[in-house]
């Protein structure tokens, strides 16, 4: 009786909200972290396992889709049953979803244990943002989401040092460790957070749901099967091809469903707004190189340079603290410079860390990858805050969430996407340096990293292109409407 005493007066207190959001932070800092933690734990199971780097690629990809799939889908679900309801079960699949990829004597059952996780993910993740925005009014919003986004930041700086000391013990630690952080942050939700649920609710988007549960996976699918070593047709293998007519037809299938819809999965006539549907172009470009760059250097360490887990950890510890800093910093900017300058400096800076790493050897220097890495940080830093800033500049209030959602579905498929790329471009360059050169295997798994890191600099300078075709139509006439039919501002 006491508990429930306690629980009502908490509830009902001033500091409620402050609790809701340290709650969030938990689960959101957990979900981020497992991202970070398992880049560095790949070249260690794929040891575990004997398989190669293609197999190896989905323990993120897997992860990565269920958690796209998921993410525009919770927010309806727990609408229906409940946000405390949704979130505390995706809390409970997340942590079960540890426990099981802990647990895993295959690289099969991990990977279907890290979708397992993705799913659980892509609901804390979803809904967290929506339970922060709810609770905080609109004068302690920024507050709030500020400290939320430090979850996010601090996972980034000591994911991949935590990973790299738990996998010199065991992989399976680096899954473990979630288990009793997500029982903590099951029965803290149960106590600290009211239920609620949105009295006005559309109906469930089966169509759209469905054609990107199909689209998602088999894209993964296909660009790692092109250069898999199982597959001696390469891209004209016959299951390449359907797979890729079924993709196309998936794609088709959704974009005609979601813009006919009247409660659609995600709201793509938001892209009708010209600064946020070339923002969101920008986004799925610069993703691409950012995350799958972010997955290659690990491997480069390790794999080319013989770093431990550790030593390979601890070189990310400045660029989540660099990162952080410099958002502040940009957002403040952005009062004062127009954001399309701040993104342009962030590009140009991200395109030279990567034109750096390009140029990597096995005598690289450790002062040279941190180089590397704190560019990177600045190059984040400046970008991101002013591209959130241009792309939400002519959008409502009422229109925020379904920008979040799409956003945040973008990332994750660009990184899915990115990932993929990159681990087809270096099995193959990797075959072809040793093939043609009698060097050691180091030294040819290094020359195969280093033209990935070459394909990410042109990627990520690409990511300007749309800005630059959006300057040019600019000249002359008024280029844009938002969303809902009104003139945009310019900037």
């Amino acid at each position: 009786m006491k508990i429930r005493e306690m629980q009502a007066r908490l509830q009902q207190s001033r500091g409620y909200k402050w609790w809701v959001l340290g709650m969030i932070m938990l689960g959101t800092f957990m979900a981020v972290l497992d991202v970070t933690v398992v880049n560095v734990g790949i070249p260690t199971i794929m040891s575990a396992f004997h398989i190669r780097i293609s197999s190896a690629e989905w323990v993120i990809t897997a992860y990565m889709i269920t958690m796209t799939i998921m993410l525009p889908s919770a927010g309806w679900l727990a609408d229906r049953y409940g946000n405390k309801k949704l979130y505390l079960g995706g809390m409970v699949i997340f942590t079960l979803g540890s426990w099981l990829c802990g647990r895993a004597g295959t690289d099969g059952f991990l990977i279907a244990a890290r979708a397992l996780q993705g799913v659980g993910s892509g609901m804390i993740q979803s809904l967290g943002l929506a339970i922060v925005t709810r609770e905080f009014p609109p004068r302690q919003r920024g507050v709030a989401l500020g400290l939320w986004s430090v979850a996010a930041a601090a996972s980034i700086s000591f994911g991949p040092l935590l990973g790299g000391f738990l996998v010199e013990k065991s992989w399976h630690l680096i899954f473990d460790i979630n288990v009793p952080i997500g029982i903590f942050a099951v029965l803290l939700g149960l106590f600290v957070q009211k239920e609620w649920k949105n009295p006005v609710q559309g109906r469930f988007d089966w169509l759209g749901f469905t054609s990107i549960a199909v689209f998602m996976p088999l894209t993964i699918y296909a660009l790692a099967r092109g250069n898999a070593a199982t597959n001696p047709q390469g891209w004209s293998s016959p299951v390449v091809i359907g797979c890729f007519i079924v993709v196309a037809v998936a794609l088709a299938v959704f974009i005609a469903a979601e813009w006919r819809q009247k409660h659609p999965l995600l709201n793509i006539r938001l892209l009708k707004d010209f600064h946020f549907g070339v923002s969101m172009v920008t986004l799925f470009i610069f993703g691409i190189g950012m995350l799958g760059g972010t997955y290659l250097l690990p491997l480069y360490m390790q794999e080319g340079l013989g770093y431990t887990a550790v030593m390979a950890g601890s070189v990310f510890l400045p660029v989540g603290m660099i990162q952080g800093v410099l958002s502040t910093v940009s957002g403040v900017l952005t009062r004062y410079v127009k954001p399309l300058v701040l993104v342009f400096l962030g590009v140009m800076v991200m395109s030279a860390s990567f034109y750096l790493a390009s140029r990597f050897t096995i005598h690289t220097s450790h002062a040279q990858i941190m180089l590397v890495l704190y560019l990177r940080g600045f190059g984040m830093g400046l970008t991101f805050a002013p591209l959130n800033f241009f792309s939400l500049q002519n959008l409502t209030q009422q229109q925020m969430a379904a920008a979040a959602g799409i956003s945040n579905s973008i990332k994750q498929l660009s990184g899915s996407i990115g990932i993929a790329v990159l681990t087809s471009i270096l099995t193959y360059r990797t075959a072809f340096h040793t093939a043609r050169e009698t060097v050691s295997h180091a030294q040819s798994y290094v020359e195969g990293v280093t033209d990935d890191f070459l394909v990410v600099t042109f990627i990520t300078l690409a990511s300007m292109l749309p800005f630059v075709w959006m300057l040019l139509r600019r000249r002359g006439k008024p280029l844009s409407v938002q969303a809902d039919g009104k003139p945009a501002n310019e900037n």
